[in-house]
């Protein structure tokens, strides 16, 4: 008899730690295909943002540089549109970032630092513990034990 309780505690002892198990790869895949969700939003709202920035440099663009060579036509002095120069350069980047490969080239090279580069974007420190962060945890509640604000009546 008590082998046959043992043995049923074991087998329920079993099925329970698969159930579990299965549950934390599921929570896991879960949390990653949300932060992928959430990555993949932020970076849909950065291209958002970069159009919306590319619309108002391109409107300021044109304005300033149709300004620039009315004052040219008049004056004829090539200082009027010097700051063409910069302002093209400006423009053409931010349509890049907005409208061209720009992302996909900096993903590229973000893998290609990752691959070949992985010195350089380490954690000073390597990464935290349990126990370092459990010593930080302690020593932050024994900091505030001591050094308490005294508590007035």
């Amino acid at each position: 008899m008590g082998s046959y309780l043992g043995k049923q505690m074991e087998e329920n002892f079993d099925k329970q730690q698969k159930f579990m198990m299965e549950m934390n790869r599921v929570t896991m895949e879960r949390q990653i295909q949300m932060q992928n969700q959430m990555r993949e939003r932020m970076m849909a709202a950065q291209i958002a943002k970069a159009r919306e920035m590319f619309l108002w440099l391109g409107t300021f663009y044109l304005v300033s540089g149709t300004g620039m060579m009315m004052a040219f036509a008049k004056t004829k002095k090539p200082a009027t549109v010097v700051p063409l120069l910069p302002l093209t350069f400006i423009v053409g980047y931010q349509a890049d970032l907005a409208y061209g490969d720009k992302m996909n080239r900096i993903k590229a090279e973000a893998e290609n630092i990752m691959q070949y580069e992985k010195d350089i974007i380490e954690i000073p420190g390597g990464l935290p513990t349990l126990s370092t962060i459990d010593t930080a945890r302690f020593r932050l509640q024994d900091e505030q034990k001591y050094h308490a604000a005294p508590k007035i009546i």
